[in-house]
């Protein structure tokens, strides 16, 4: 998509349930600004149309469009319904995936191996000669193990258990005891709260913080670092990339910021895979969404790419 940003101008979208990052490309010309996260219990298209419409008020002109979403379903990979969005563009091509393979091609482009994305939710994706398999990245409700959402929930878990007398003492409770008028009436301020999601994924870095000086943080830390771990391996055997003589392993997204939870992912990815390639941090999801049209038919990940042109 490079000619595309030379001649008519990129944009590039990141679409996560914190916020949404756009990047608009033509030219020497780069900018970059972020708006509202998507809500993924409600429908996805209008919600992103309404994101490129306001790019195009801006005064944006995009010859092409690619766009990462999470929570994106086969129902609604439909990047034809988004072309008409984009008219004020001036727009042609539209490209829409899930952001599992967005941030896949930030991380490592068209090579095989593995890419877990974690923030608030997570999701891996791993590519191989000719599969793809993406691992977990299934929601709050039934998944995203280890995710920000996930330490957030097991720090109000630990809270509650101590406050019971069923668990052990713990710093998270002075944390979160000042969120909170009365802990006992937390979980129903946190079930009325249609930011809940985010509000509890919030606690993940103040989790991180204290783990290595808390017990009962560095345990939640841990078994995090585990889950985030067993994903990437899980996904590595499907597509038959786990016996490789070096299988590249990827941790991007906001959670591994955290000193603490990188380290006990990549302490649990060795001893699961020691000869692995593990970088951490190496990937912008916006590039991954820039990238979108540069995969070619030949590649696993095409089949999961959906593309309007006009």
């Amino acid at each position: 998509m490079r000619s595309d940003a030379a001649v008519g101008g990129l944009l590039a979208i990141d679409a996560g349930q914190t916020g949404i990052k756009l990047r608009y490309r033509r030219g020497d010309e780069t900018t970059e600004w972020a708006a509202p996260g998507i809500r993924t219990d409600l429908p996805l298209l209008p919600q992103l149309a309404r994101a490129i419409e306001r790019a195009g008020d801006a005064g944006h002109r995009a010859t092409a469009v690619g766009i990462g979403v999470s929570g994106l379903t086969a129902e609604e990979s439909d990047a034809g319904a988004l072309l008409a969005a984009a008219a004020t563009l001036g727009t042609r091509r539209m490209l829409l995936a899930h952001d599992s393979i967005t941030a896949y091609l930030g991380a490592l482009g068209d090579e095989r191996g593995v890419v877990v994305a974690a923030g608030t939710g997570v999701v891996t994706l791993a590519v191989g000669a000719t599969e793809v398999a993406r691992v977990d990245g299934w929601g709050n409700l039934i998944g995203d193990a280890g995710s920000g959402y996930w330490l957030g929930r097991a720090a109000l878990d630990a809270v509650m258990r101590h406050h019971d007398g069923r668990g052990e003492p713990t710093v998270l409770t002075d944390i979160v005891r000042p969120d909170f008028a009365d802990l006992e009436s937390a979980y129903i301020e946190l079930q009325g709260d249609p930011s809940r999601v985010q509000r509890i994924a919030a606690y993940a870095r103040r989790v991180t913080e204290v783990a290595d000086d808390d017990a009962v943080a560095g345990a939640i830390v841990a078994e995090a670092g585990r889950e985030l771990a067993a994903s990437a391996l899980a996904g590595l055997r499907r597509v038959g990339e786990a016996d490789a003589a070096a299988p590249r392993v990827r941790g991007i997204g906001g959670l591994f910021h955290a000193p603490a939870l990188a380290r006990e992912f990549g302490a649990e990815l060795r001893r699961l895979l020691p000869a692995a390639e593990l970088r951490i941090g190496e990937a912008h999801p916006l590039d991954g969404a820039a990238a979108l049209a540069d995969v070619g038919p030949s590649s696993a990940l095409a089949a999961h790419i959906s593309h309007a042109e006009h």
